[in-house]
């Protein structure tokens, strides 16, 4: 049987990224799919610009973007064709990209599929489906049966169901659902364009209280309507061709494009209560569903995969195993404020009720006439887990070094940084402290912000840091392999103290516990 460091089960968009990360550090995965070939039609529409930012990690960011387009705003309307309500998206986002792109998911994951490919220690084996997990002392064993009925046998020291809402690992390790109680029936209807349609609306939600209608760009040639159904329609009634072309036939015509997918769809709102049991762990939809209206599915995903990845390798490579319990300590509440808020934004765009329906929209233009400009959605930081303070995601903008010019990570590519704002940050950290961090895959970015006398490796050509360090007082950042901030730092002290902390909770040899204290 063949011994991998992780076993991962369900090769989406999540197991996808979970391999390719974990690839990229050199251990040995097997990826475990039930369908014989990918999907090749799309599902998700959107990934925001903290996912691009994965994708760069993975040296595949340009190789996404002929799958993609950025999407400036998102716009909604009420039966009438009034906005109620139109939202620009940054550009650049907090990770340097732009905040919102539109995808169309096949190319995505051609893209990340051949990117697996190039990996020599990961194998993706399909057309095997899961049919058993046993827990051993220092591994896992995992049992698929293939399509021609044959048993397939590999063990991990960990296994990951990246299998989605209704996949086996969740059943396995025995995790139910908590249900926030949206539960909604959709028609999902995606076309292939001939070419371009001047008056299709590129990302618009239709708050109509007699058919509520979201109208989506899912990348280049690509478009998507939804329509929230009513009781009683079946799925054979809804997704015939004819149904489906007299619901878009005021945007869309069949000279204008092919249909090439419809799917009925339940919109649930599902976290599982436990993503872990001993070396088994969920990410992905098999550790959390939402609606679609904040386009945040896939994406919530990927940022589980970026944070199980890094402490996955740290513990292979002998920090604690309590480490792994700080994933769903950080991930649950960040899954649970975007899924709160996509149902909440839900009910307020698909309202049925007419006289409640219209009250909104009177609130809404109101609010427009009065040059309100709506709040932007900022998500919440990391906190508890492992996060010493701030816990936000350290943005990334553009900087030059001698060697070159190009956006913050590539620059700085190392797993753990400290980033200062000026060399002197750094003079309460002896030598056996920069070791320390040194052995568990820190470097030091060093920009010369705050002083016009010392040298320093980094200029911040886009003036992303100059705004960071001057606006909070701050001189240095602990930024993680996830490019979270670990913590922040407003002394040479406080620095020292804050790398102390971490050493103690990510070290486990004599040396370092000395080194922390």
């Amino acid at each position: 049987m063949t011994m991998n460091d992780v076993v991962i089960v369900g090769c989406g968009p999540t197991g996808m990224t979970l391999a390719a990360l974990l690839g990229q550090q050199g251990r040995t995965v097997t990826v475990l799919e039930r369908y014989e070939s990918l999907y090749n039609l799309p599902r998700a529409a959107a990934f925001d610009d903290e996912t691009m930012r994965t994708f760069q990690k993975l040296g595949v960011a340009e190789k996404m973007l002929p799958g993609t387009n950025v999407q400036s705003g998102y716009v909604w309307t009420n039966a009438a064709g009034e906005v109620l309500l139109d939202i620009e998206y940054d550009n650049p986002g907090r990770s340097g990209w732009p905040a919102q792109y539109m995808m169309y998911q096949p190319h995505v994951e051609k893209t990340l599929v051949e990117l697996l490919a190039s990996m020599p220690n990961v194998e993706i084996v399909r057309g095997a489906t899961v049919t058993a997990i046993r827990d051993a002392d220092d591994h896992v064993e995992v049992t698929a049966v293939r399509g021609d009925g044959s048993s397939l046998q590999v063990a991990g020291r960990f296994v990951v169901g990246a299998d989605g809402g209704n996949g086996f690992v969740r059943s396995h390790i025995g995790s139910t659902w908590d249900d926030y109680g949206f539960f909604e029936n959709w028609l999902v209807c995606d076309f292939a364009l001939y070419g371009e349609v001047e008056t299709l609306p590129t990302f618009r939600q239709v708050c109509d209280p007699d058919g509520p209608i979201a109208i989506v760009n899912i990348g280049p040639g690509h478009h998507r309507f939804s329509f929230r159904l009513e009781p009683g329609q079946t799925r054979e009634e809804v997704t015939e061709p004819g149904f489906v072309w007299a619901k878009v036939a005021a945007y869309l015509q069949p000279h204008h494009a092919e249909l090439i997918r419809t799917a009925n769809y339940t919109f649930m709102s599902l976290i599982a209560h436990s993503w872990r049991a001993g070396r088994v762990f969920l990410a992905g939809d098999a550790a959390h569903q939402m609606p679609p209206f904040l386009a945040q599915g896939m994406v919530s995903g990927i940022r589980d995969a970026r944070n199980l990845a890094f402490k996955l390798g740290m513990v292979l490579d002998g920090a604690p195993d309590e480490l792994l319990d700080t994933y769903q300590a950080e991930r649950e509440p960040h899954v649970r404020f975007i899924t709160e808020r996509a149902v909440e934004l839900g009910r307020v765009q698909t309202e049925r009720d007419p006289l409640r329906a219209a009250e909104r929209d009177r609130r809404m233009l109101a609010a427009r006439q009065a040059n309100q400009k709506p709040d932007k959605l900022i998500y919440p930081a990391l906190r508890g887990g492992l996060i010493a303070s701030d816990g936000s995601l350290f943005p990334q903008g553009l900087v030059s070094t001698p060697e070159g010019t190009g956006l913050f990570d590539d620059l700085a590519p190392a797993d753990w940084l400290i980033v200062v704002s000026e060399p002197a940050a750094l003079s309460a950290l002896d030598d056996e402290v920069r070791s320390a961090f040194a052995a568990v895959g820190g470097e030091v970015a060093d920009f010369a912000i705050t002083s016009m006398f010392q040298r320093a490796r980094f200029s911040d050509t886009g003036g992303v840091y100059t705004r960071y360090f001057r606006g909070s007082g701050l001189v240095a950042a602990v930024v993680r392999p996830d490019r979270y901030t670990y913590g922040v730092a407003s002394t040479p002290e406080e620095l020292r103290s804050l790398l102390a902390t971490l050493l103690s909770a990510v070290t486990t040899t004599e040396k370092e516990a000395v080194l922390a204290r």
